[in-house]
């Protein structure tokens, strides 16, 4: 074979951006080039120069998986417990809140409800709560109690309750808002009974109701099912007691008063 015949090598820069791909290394491809001009800048050597394109990758994918699992948690809003003002509602334990955001709990396959007035931030900590458990590593889904009960009833009546109920049993952290606004039917209660039954010391569920334990039975329509639900939902839990004047409703006089315009007196 002459050399005029000879294939063209194919340049490394080509084949490492091929390999990196196919190593599934999207971090290490982008930043390779530029961590690399900065290493020998700083006469680093190329032990250390592999550290830190590694560290890049860990710290780049585990992002990735976080936010991955802050959409499939299906949150309605992005709200942190950073952002929750604890001294408007005295009455939340933050010490106990902040102990939860680490996660134990949901090893431990404890539970939480938060009960209180509306407006109070019941909400606002089980958005913080949740997202800290995504951040943690947890499988998370949100859901308001309504919401849940209406998929559960949809799923019987197209025969694929129990593909659901397996979907549900996999989720680490599940988070029922609002139970308590509006009453369940007969059907609906049992089915969402059910779903507190199969996780009971499997998984753990964050509720949040305006409504005392003493007035769940008005939700659920049966004093049977509520002993029993509450039996189950109560053994291991956290209770956040959400009590005070709604925060909302300050919130938006506060933003009132900032906005009116300002009168000024008659010399």
């Amino acid at each position: 074979m002459s050399a005029d015949a000879m294939p063209t090598p194919t340049p490394p820069s080509v084949l490492l951006a091929h390999h990196l791909k196919e190593l599934r290394l999207p971090t290490c491809l982008r930043e390779y080039e530029r961590l690399a001009q900065q290493c020998a800048q700083e006469g680093v050597d190329h032990v250390r120069y592999l550290l830190r394109l590694v560290e890049l990758e860990l710290i780049d994918r585990e992002r990735r998986l976080i936010e991955r699992r802050i959409k499939a948690a299906r949150f309605p809003v992005a709200k942190s417990l950073d952002a929750f003002d604890f001294l408007a509602i005295p009455s939340v334990n933050k010490p106990l809140v902040l102990d939860l955001a680490r996660g134990g709990y949901i090893d431990r396959h404890e539970n939480i409800i938060a009960v209180g007035n509306s407006g109070t931030g019941k909400s606002h900590l089980a958005l913080g709560l949740g997202l800290a458990a995504c951040q943690r590593g947890y499988a998370v889904l949100w859901t308001s109690a309504a919401a849940l009960v209406n998929t559960l009833v949809e799923a019987r009546d197209e025969k694929h309750l129990l593909r659901y109920q397996k979907s549900l049993a996999k989720v680490q952290l599940l988070i029922i808002d609002e139970l308590g606004f509006v009453p369940l039917s007969k059907t609906g209660a049992e089915l969402l009974f059910e779903v507190f039954s199969q996780r009971h010391e499997r998984g753990s569920t964050l509720v949040t109701s305006n409504l005392p334990f003493d007035e769940w039975t008005e939700v659920f329509g049966s004093q049977r099912l509520t002993g029993a639900l509450l039996d189950r939902l109560t053994h291991h839990v956290h209770l956040l007691t959400c009590n005070g004047d709604s925060y909302r409703l300050a919130d938006a006089k506060r933003r009132r008063a900032k906005a009116a315009p300002k009168t000024t007196e008659d010399p």
